[in-house]
């Protein structure tokens, strides 16, 4: 399970640090209660093209799962064990955003649904396009199935990599993909900090095991 996760992801990071940070996901899951559900968000205005959002700037009206989900004892369920694994994530890494994404169809397309997250208000949905991937590392992963981990954006960039700069605080980002059964990508998590050199062997090896585990909780 390990292996082909890193395998598919292409993800160069110790199984056995991974195996170790799931058997402790999995004790962590298995002895907490469930939180509350938050069906509803606010989120922000978007800048020119779409792509990213005007921080500071939030719309009216808060963006509402029930457009997309049903408010049903299944769905609860499963959104409370994601938010388990979020309140998780921050708790253990102290990162400054996290957020997972399933891969949903909608009436504009197929998009990634922000399901359940930590940090700044961002957008709740990203066309899965090829167009829109130039803007988005999310769309870029999703698409791809491959994860991508920038531990110095601004390096990153001197070096004339593509990057997408939505928050200039952010300074490192790990976006990683999830997968179902048959291998294929269903969604992503995406964790960004304001620190350069965060996402750490150690550090990756918990969001990877999350990364194994949050499929399970999918809607």
């Amino acid at each position: 399970m390990v292996s082909s996760y890193l395998s598919l992801a292409q993800l160069d990071v110790p199984a056995q640090l991974v195996s170790a940070e799931l058997t402790k996901l999995e004790s962590y899951l298995s002895n907490q209660s469930l939180p509350e559900v938050r069906w509803q968000y606010q989120i922000p205005e978007l800048g020119e093209g779409g792509a990213c959002s005007l921080f500071g700037y939030l719309q009216d009206e808060p963006f509402k799962l029930t457009d997309f989900l049903p408010q049903d004892q299944h769905t609860t369920q499963k959104l409370a064990q994601l938010q388990l694994i979020v309140d998780y994530v921050v708790a253990q890494t102290k990162v400054d955003w996290y957020g997972i994404y399933q891969s949903t169809a909608t009436p504009e397309g197929q998009q990634l649904l922000k399901l359940t997250y930590f940090g700044a208000p961002s957008r709740p949905l990203f066309p899965l396009t090829e167009a829109f991937a130039a803007g988005s590392n999310n769309v870029q992963v999703a698409l791809s199935s491959k994860g991508r981990v920038i531990n110095n954006v601004e390096q990153y960039l001197a070096a004339g990599g593509e990057y997408y700069t939505c928050d200039p605080k952010v300074k490192s980002e790990a976006c990683l993909p999830l997968f179902d059964s048959a291998n294929r990508c269903v969604g992503i998590v995406d964790g960004e900090a304001f620190n350069n050199d965060f996402f750490n062997q150690q550090t990756l090896a918990l969001l990877i095991a999350c990364c194994i585990k949050i499929p399970h909780f999918l809607v």
